[in-house]
């Protein structure tokens, strides 16, 4: 439900106030709500209280009078201003400046901003306002990270107004971030890619085919024609005006990409002849929300998993691979290694292969562990001159079976020895001769 808007004055005439020296303007009562009235330049206003207080409006004048004094007071208008004219100010800012993101600033305007915000007057938002539409858009399950956007469209607002000559708004509220912790987990496997392959539409498939491959920006998908994919040479071609940074960049086609992109363009040929767009919905290059992409995912059983997911797979794929950095860094768009890392994450497989290779290095550890007791206290009986005990003896059997077994265990996890560790192929028989040393 939209927000209620300010309550309307009642404009009944009722007993007035005394009149108040010249100049100094005046206070007056119509029906139960106290108005007043000054001066500026010979120009007339009269702004209602809002209230029954007698003192408000005396409160309210000498406010308004002080304004005028030190040249602050620009009319009524910044107190009539409401949400959606500030809401209208940022869409033509990005309209004028031309930023990419208008379509998006657009969508969550209409979808959320207007039908909660758009009536409320400028001047009457503060944090109550703000506090509101963060319950209600919670309730509604947004994310943090979502609600911050939208609040970002009316924090912009009031700046692009102050900024306005003569002002548009007296003030800025102060519109706190809600702290996000939106830092995605999300890629697939390549079994996976597999099965939510044959799960999407038909206009996804081979856009999901690039984006697993090469993880670039479903923004950059977007906007690729035919003029710039080369299938001969196995190169697609990035313009700068295209890419985030904008840069241009030459991508790879390897693997499905090829046979996806040919699939894609004997598709569009006959059923959107002169479609100039790769990757397009009924003629037209899809749009940010992807259609159909909810439902492919939930149909495979991947109901959370986003399109910018295939970046994050991707990157860890070429890392896989050991493609070096910078070769990956340029295929992907990332500008600096700190936010390509962010998307290196580790998998369960990731995790299965390292706790392997611990366990390998661990055994290689106990291994030279039980070796280096055992010639100790073969060291420490022959510093005295004396051979070993009975259970000297056993400890040294104990420990070289002990040593044998955890360096079998190392070796099946491909952690061998070498003469440098002081371990060698002699490892059974270096305590073995010493154990026989013993009478």
């Amino acid at each position: 439900m939209p927000y209620p808007k300010t309550v309307m004055e009642n404009t009944s005439t009722a007993a007035q106030a005394p009149k108040r020296p010249r100049g100094t303007g005046r206070i007056y009562k119509r029906g139960s709500l106290w108005w007043i009235k000054y001066h500026r330049s010979g120009k007339a206003y009269r702004e209602s209280t809002k209230g029954a207080s007698k003192d408000a409006a005396i409160k309210l004048l000498k406010k308004r009078q002080g304004e005028i004094a030190v040249g602050r007071f620009t009319g009524l208008a910044p107190e009539r201003i409401r949400i959606s004219e500030l809401v209208e100010l940022v869409i033509t800012d990005y309209r004028d400046t031309r930023k990419r993101s208008i379509q998006e600033v657009k969508w969550r305007a209409e979808k959320h901003v207007r039908p909660l915000l758009g009536e409320i007057r400028a001047a009457d938002f503060g944090t109550q306002q703000v506090k509101r539409y963060v319950s209600d858009r919670r309730k509604a399950d947004a994310s943090d990270a979502t609600i911050n956007r939208e609040l970002s469209i009316v924090r912009r607002g009031f700046t692009l107004a102050l900024q306005s000559d003569p002002p548009l708004v007296s003030r800025a509220p102060y519109i706190p971030k809600l702290e996000e912790s939106n830092v995605r987990q999300g890629f697939i496997e390549h079994a996976q890619y597999l099965k939510l392959r044959e799960y999407l539409p038909e206009h996804l498939k081979a856009i999901f085919v690039v984006g697993y491959h090469v993880g670039v920006r479903l923004g950059e998908l977007r906007q690729l024609q035919w003029s710039q994919v080369d299938t001969a040479a196995g190169e697609i071609r990035l313009s700068g005006p295209q890419t985030k940074n904008k840069k241009p960049r030459t991508l790879p086609i390897y693997g499905d990409m090829g046979t996806w992109l040919e699939w894609q363009r004997e598709s569009t040929v006959q059923q959107w002849p002169g479609c100039p767009w790769v990757f397009h919905y009924r003629g037209n290059p899809i749009t940010g929300h992807v259609p159909g992409w909810r439902d492919g995912c939930k149909a495979a059983d991947m109901p959370a998993l986003l399109f910018h997911d295939l970046r994050r797979s991707a990157v860890r794929n070429m890392e896989r691979a050991g493609i070096p950095r910078t070769v990956a860094m340029s295929i992907s768009g990332h500008k600096t290694e700190s936010v390509y890392r962010r998307y290196d994450i580790v998998s369960k497989q990731d995790l299965t292969a390292a706790a392997v290779k611990l366990e390998g290095f661990g055994l290689q550890a106990a291994a030279r562990a039980y070796m280096d007791a055992a010639r100790g206290i073969i060291a420490a009986a022959s510093a005295l001159g004396r051979p070993l005990t009975t259970g000297e003896l056993s400890q040294v059997t104990t420990l070289q079976e002990q040593a044998e077994k955890a360096a079998t265990g190392a070796a099946h996890h491909g952690f061998g020895f070498d003469s440098e560790t002081g371990f060698s192929q002699s490892l059974g028989t270096s305590l073995g001769t010493a154990s026989k040393a013993v009478q």
